[in-house]
């Protein structure tokens, strides 16, 4: 992957997304799940309104970037994306476990839905809030090629009910039919790459 990647519109990113691989130190997956966030003038975004503060910084510089939060007691991975000063993000929701499989196993204390949530696969890989800012070109945490993808699904984002007519945006992107997502629903449109 090169710093262009990242550069390109968020909601165009993340079709781009899906299929790629996530690791950290050899453990992880293709992501399969991401919903976007588009910074100021999404109320579910962290950085509605031009919200700046020591947490969400990292939203603010280039693209490329880990955003790691913490929500009810579970980190939260994303990619920071679209141009630098814009604080869009990607919250990456569901990886299809690929690499390092017994680590995940281990980490989960379990052997089945390992990675089929945002704070699941961050305790599968291990991410936690150290993992803010680390750059995914240039860090043991990777976004690479993965596999291709032929249908994306596009729904509604999930889990963020008090924020008004945000909850409602098709900014959730799933690879269609993958057993690994979150929480199957049905989609509002499906789009082929």
């Amino acid at each position: 992957m090169d710093r262009w990647f990242f550069e390109m519109p968020t909601l165009e990113l993340c079709l781009h997304l899906l299929g790629k691989e996530l690791t950290l130190d050899g453990v992880g997956g293709y992501i399969v799940e991401v919903e976007a966030y588009m910074g100021p003038e999404d109320r579910a975004a962290h950085s509605y309104g031009g919200r700046r503060t020591p947490r969400t910084e990292v939203m603010f510089g280039p693209p490329g970037k880990a955003y790691v939060y913490t929500i009810h007691g579970h980190h939260c991975l994303n990619v920071v994306s679209g141009p630098e000063g814009v604080p869009n993000a990607i919250l990456i929701r569901a990886l299809e476990p690929t690499r390092g499989v017994d680590k995940m196993i281990e980490r989960r204390g379990r052997d089945y839905d390992l990675t089929n949530g945002p704070g699941k696969l961050c305790q599968a890989l291990g991410i936690t809030r150290q993992h803010n800012g680390w750059d995914f070109l240039d860090s043991p945490l990777r976004i690479s090629e993965g596999i291709p993808v032929k249908t994306v699904a596009v729904g509604h984002r999930i889990g963020i009910e008090n924020t008004g007519e945000a909850r409602w945006y098709p900014y959730r992107f799933w690879i269609d039919g993958n057993e690994h997502v979150s929480r199957p629903r049905k989609a509002l449109k499906k789009i082929q790459l």
